[in-house]
């Protein structure tokens, strides 16, 4: 199986379990997972642990690991959803064995389904989800049989058939398994496998009117498929019997292992399906690859690697107890990626003119800078310096506070890479608001320290005659609550300022270039990836992520 570098597997208990079966020969020393999606919405970060998890697992254990769609409630999935998660699996850096979708196997579940009649373990219910609920039961009360739970083989067996054949209305009847309604494990109690439904499917069109539920078919879409460890999150710990149930009470050879891990419970995000679902459509975001979302085409939007997401899954690990983790964590990995990796270029985002007053009209020199400090084999690029600049309005002070190290009416500071300048004179509109910053340039001073005095302050620059225009969109956490799941309605604790636009930033010419996911880093002012709507005319950057931690600050 192909599989790209990734980081050092750290220990954990699935991997310890896994080495346990193979010393004992379970399986044949044999290893098979599965990423088991839900094609009704776009993969998110939670699913990248997943992801890294069963596909990482299959690769240190040289197995196999199979991409499956769990496409059985058609009212939801689409074309659409299945090609989206095909594209970022293989984007974070992974490739399937097999592809299978589990409406692959309709025909063997209803198969199985029956086999269950036949054999006095299934019964078709004419009861409404509403009256099933009522009779099942709580914590501490048993449920109740069905009064149609003690109906002959033959009866279910031409109910079920005719279910197929389309004789009843949606809701009218399903199928349900026939356990314990006094089970004090809930999902015990006579669970639903089969509902039926007139909506066409994606795949299978409208060739079946009834859909097996999700209990029914993981389990036996695993065993089909020869999967050893079906790794799955907590939530589905109360229904491992059933999925055991189900594989002991049916002819079928294989019987994977269910083993339950926690799931990604990331600070300041939700990564519920419904609720993003819901920012969406409320127009919070725009749209499912929004920077701001935690799905992973918003990260790749907004200038997330590959790499950086497969550490921060290797990082954060692998338990059997939920926590939260700290969204500083995420940060840093990509922060650490991109200090490496990415390109350094000057980019003044509130841009304010300098004019070296001193400096030759018309002319223009090329000073040269490392595209990156400490990675020589990137090269250098040649910037263009003239008579005319911009620097950040953050980086002027008319009257500056104490120790303030930038430039300020009468003091001096270094333009990166290039001279020192003093500031002379302000320019003001007729609201008074500075515009224009008259300096003088010390001609002595490019690439050397001046002689007699102390420049303590370097800030960065672009020169104004080969700039070029760009809308840089600072983008924060989506939310302000670190817990917004937490809150009555979760949209309330969203951050009014987690996207701010900054229209009038200037650019040095060398990003004149730039293309969809380029990533750099604008020295001073953090990390930018060159966003999807940037065109030749018009360039858009994204701020993928601060240079330090402002949260924590």
């Amino acid at each position: 199986m192909s599989q790209p570098e990734q980081p050092t597997a750290a220990a954990n208990f699935i991997r310890h379990l896994i080495r346990d079966d193979i010393a004992a020969d379970k399986n044949g020393g044999r290893v098979g997972t599965r990423f088991p999606p839900e094609p009704n919405g776009y993969p998110h970060i939670g699913h990248a642990k997943s992801i890294c998890l069963n596909f990482g697992t299959a690769k240190e254990f040289n197995g196999k690991c199979n991409l499956r769609f769990d496409d059985t409630n058609p009212e939801k999935e689409s074309d659409e959803f299945v090609k989206a998660i095909a594209e970022d699996v293989r984007w974070l850096g992974f490739e399937w064995d097999a592809q299978y979708f589990a409406s692959d196997y309709f025909e063997q579940l209803f198969g199985f389904a029956m086999a269950l009649i036949k054999d006095g373990f299934a019964f078709v219910d004419d009861q409404s989800a509403d009256e099933i609920r009522a009779q099942r039961g709580s914590l501490t009360e048993p449920g109740k049989d069905s009064p149609f739970r003690n109906r002959s083989v033959k009866e279910n067996v031409d109910l079920f058939t005719a279910m197929r054949a389309g004789e009843f209305e949606d809701g009218s009847k399903v199928l349900r398994l026939k356990i314990d309604m006094a089970s004090p494990n809930i999902t015990l109690r006579d669970p639903v496998i089969y509902r039926i439904r007139r909506v066409d499917h994606h795949r299978t069109g409208d060739a079946w009117c009834i859909y097996p539920m999700y209990d029914f078919t993981h389990c036996i879409s695993d065993a089909i498929e020869a999967i050893t460890h079906s790794l799955c999150t907590l939530e589905f710990a109360d229904h491992r019997p059933l999925y055991d149930w189900v594989l002991d009470h049916i002819d079928i050879e294989c019987h994977p292992q269910q083993i339950e891990f926690a799931r990604l419970a990331l600070e300041y995000t939700v990564v519920s399906k419904r609720k993003l679902a819901a920012l969406v459509k409320s127009g919070a975001v725009d749209g499912w690859d929004d920077p701001r979302m935690p799905t992973l085409r918003g990260m790749r939007r907004r200038g997330f690697s590959p790499a950086s997401i497969r550490l921060f899954c290797e990082r954060i690990g692998v338990t059997r107890k939920d926590s939260w983790i700290e969204m500083g964590v995420l940060e840093d990995c990509i922060r650490g990626d991109l200090n490496e990796n990415a390109p350094r270029r000057m980019s003044v985002l509130d841009p304010i003119k300098v004019v070296i007053q001193n400096y030759p009209e018309g002319q223009r020199e090329q000073l040269t800078m490392p595209n990156h400090p400490q990675r020589e084999e990137l090269g250098d690029r040649e910037i263009s310096f003239s008579r005319e600049l911009y620097i950040e309005r953050d980086d002027f002070a008319e009257v500056p506070p104490p120790k303030y190290k930038r430039l300020a009416l009468g003091g001096e500071v270094r333009l990166r890479g290039s001279y020192v300048i003093r500031c002379d004179e302000v320019v003001k509109d007729e609201s008074g608001e500075v515009v224009e910053l008259l300096c003088t340039a010390d001609m002595a001073t490019l690439g050397v320290k001046p002689e007699g005095r102390k420049v303590k302050g370097v800030v960065h620059w672009v020169d104004a005659t080969t700039a070029v225009d760009a809308e840089v969109r600072l983008y924060d956490r989506l939310f302000s609550n670190p817990n917004p799941n937490s809150v009555e309605d979760f949209t309330t604790a969203l951050n009014a300022e987690s996207l701010i636009i900054m229209r009038k930033a200037k650019c040095e010419a060398s990003l004149a270039s730039a293309t969809s996911e380029d990533v750099f880093q604008f020295e001073r002012m953090g990390y930018f990836c060159c966003d999807t709507d940037s065109t030749q005319n018009r360039l858009v950057f994204n701020r993928t992520v601060t240079l330090r931690d402002t949260w924590s600050s």
